[in-house]
């Protein structure tokens, strides 16, 4: 044989070997981005069996997760009919489920199955159980959010936590739980994540959500890590507009990236994605990170491995309203990597874009498919495809138990945690003939905030002391109102001051507002014993050093301000040390009596 030839014929075979070699690669890499959830033989078969089985337009739906109320609804409704079309209709991939608006446990529960009743393929439901499934549905249980919880220093308590909150939303019918958040809160400024986040410290916040995490999945519920690659070092809130985050990949290595590397390393089945730029990464002016490959697919998918569902945040937030259409958005950020769409802000245009974009190419169906077999596998991991509907009858006896209650309470009281007591007014010894002064500074003249809350701090404390002088102080007080108050200050031996400062989504600040601080400066130099307990951000002690007490609960509902009143009053220690450094004090001191 000529050599020339016999050359040819080595280098063909060696050709041959190197793409085999390389399609082997290709192959490694593709499937394990389906293997993040472990299914049996039968569930793996119905996932490859229906995906086989759909339509074009079935697959188009999947990505698309619209939201509602869990109120109760009537199958007549206007927004019964709404569900009904986008589930029958545009073939919706899964619903989020809100409870702010009224809903309790029974009625999430019996929308939910209503729903996965119209439903050709099982919907995949999703909540906000942040603070627990009472965060959204009143009779739930309550929890304290990650800052109370990193408060503890206690990591099992994520664990438990997680756990209670993921038995109750699966008596609900709920499968994703969209927390926790594992962003580092190292902004004092930042208006929407503070409290929500475990704390400022990166491995802290990483060992709190790895265990959180876990706690969710052992018990049968999909954890969320978000909001991807970092929300925490912002002052601004994303529900209004779209923060800049100008960091580099260094920092983000720092910072902003570990605790997201812990919760990939410990399974997290989800990741929801930031409606936050990132120039340095994304070169293209003003496009979020929710919507930017190089992010949702660089960055979380290839170099950090994540092989899980990837949502993003709500598309109906300022951030992406402002600047992208329903379409656009929606489009863009499953061009971008993302397998759901959350919270399009119009189902029907939304899936008339991606069916455009398919028919154009710009959407491959091969690029649909791969967010729709994950889809497919996380419905199968949760039992869906053989059990889709909640047992109505178990609701009343999962939900709202006494055991989740004690938990939430043995947290809640571990939270609590002493910064200043210059003047030894805690515990609280005051003469049952003396009066006392008790002061409740709200951020907000909005009545349905306003009228709740210090409401059981000052039920729990006048029980204790009845012979209590009370004054409501909101952000519009009047100098008339404020010198009252001064001069009652000055002839009470024992000041109180309840303050609540909460984080909230559309509500674009935090803090007091300047006549209230004012107001709160001057009377920190009463001169008798002053008591100042803090509900929900921490950071107020960075704007009014002089108060000479501070104690802090991380949380603003009742069961927190019923643990803080206990505490004042010397029944219950203060335990808590502090997750982030407020003023001169830095994370881990606590004030020990």
């Amino acid at each position: 044989m000529d050599n020339a030839l016999l050359t040819t014929d080595i280098k063909e075979q060696r050709t041959m070997k190197i793409l085999g070699y390389l399609a082997m690669v290709a192959l490694a890499v593709v499937v394990p981005c389906f293997a993040q959830f472990k299914l049996t033989p039968e569930q793996q078969s119905w996932v490859d069996q229906t995906l086989a089985q759909m339509t074009l337009e079935e697959k188009i739906g999947q990505v698309m997760f619209p939201v509602t109320s869990g109120a109760f609804t009537n199958v007549d409704s206007d927004e019964f009919q709404k569900i009904k079309d986008n589930i029958q209709k545009y073939h919706v991939g899964g619903y989020h489920i809100e409870g702010y608006s009224g809903g309790n446990p029974v009625s999430g529960a019996f929308l939910v199955s209503r729903m996965q009743q119209l439903a050709k393929l099982p919907l995949l439901i999703t909540a906000d159980f942040e603070g627990g499934a009472g965060y959204q549905f009143a009779g739930a249980t309550r929890f304290p959010r990650g800052m109370a919880i990193g408060a503890t220093g206690v990591v099992q308590y994520a664990y438990d936590a997680a756990s209670f909150t993921a038995r109750e939303a699966k008596a609900m019918g709920i499968s994703v739980n969209f927390y926790p958040v594992v962003d580092v809160n190292n902004n004092p400024q930042n208006p929407i994540i503070n409290i929500r986040s475990f704390g400022e410290n990166p491995t802290a916040v990483g060992d709190f959500g790895q265990a959180y995490i876990k706690g969710t999945q052992d018990n049968g519920i999909i954890a969320t890590a978000k909001h991807f690659p970092g929300h925490g070092d912002t002052s601004v809130d994303s529900h209004l507009e779209l923060p800049v985050i100008n960091f580099d990949r260094a920092r983000l290595n720092l910072i902003e990236l570990p605790p997201f590397q812990a919760a990939i390393k410990a399974g997290a089945d989800a990741v929801m994605t930031a409606h936050i730029d990132l120039p340095q990464f994304e070169k293209t002016p003003g496009l979020p990170a929710s919507l930017s490959p190089a992010i949702t697919t660089g960055l979380l998918r290839h170099d950090l491995d994540f092989r899980g569902l990837v949502f993003t945040d709500a598309l109906v937030m300022h951030a992406i309203t402002t600047h992208f259409g329903a379409e656009q958005a929606v489009v863009k950020a499953i061009q971008a990597g993302a397998d759901v769409a959350l919270e399009p802000a119009d189902v029907p245009k939304a899936f008339a874009a991606l069916r455009e974009a398919v028919a154009k190419g710009d959407l491959t169906v091969e690029r649909l498919d791969q967010s729709v077999r994950r889809l497919l596998s996380a419905k199968a991991w949760e039992g869906l495809n053989a059990q889709r509907t909640p047992d109505l009858n178990q609701v009343d006896t999962l939900v709202g138990t006494r055991a989740a209650q004690q938990k939430s309470d043995e947290i809640m009281e571990h939270a609590l945690t002493l910064v200043k007591d210059e003047r030894n007014a805690i515990p609280l010894r005051v003469d049952p003939g003396e009066q006392v002064l008790l002061l409740n500074f709200t951020d907000t003249e909005n009545a349905e905030y306003s009228a709740t809350s210090g409401l059981t701090f000052r039920a729990e404390f006048m029980e204790r002391h009845p012979k209590t002088l009370f004054a409501q102080v909101g952000p519009m007080i009047s100098r008339n109102e404020a010198d009252l108050i001064r001069q009652l200050a000055d002839v009470t031996r024992t000041v109180v001051v309840s303050c609540s400062i909460r984080i909230a989504s559309y509500k674009g600040s935090l803090g007091l507002s300047e006549s209230q601080q004012n107001l709160l400066q001057s009377i920190a130099h009463h001169d008798g014993p002053f008591v100042f307990a803090l509900f929900g951000s921490p950071y107020l002690l960075n704007y009014v050093p002089e108060l000479p007490s501070y104690a802090l609960a991380f949380e603003f509902y009742p069961g927190a301000e019923a643990a803080m009143v206990r505490a004042l009053f010397g029944e219950i220690p203060f335990q808590g040390k502090l997750p982030v450094t407020v003023g001169t004090f830095p994370v881990g001191f606590k004030l020990t009596k």
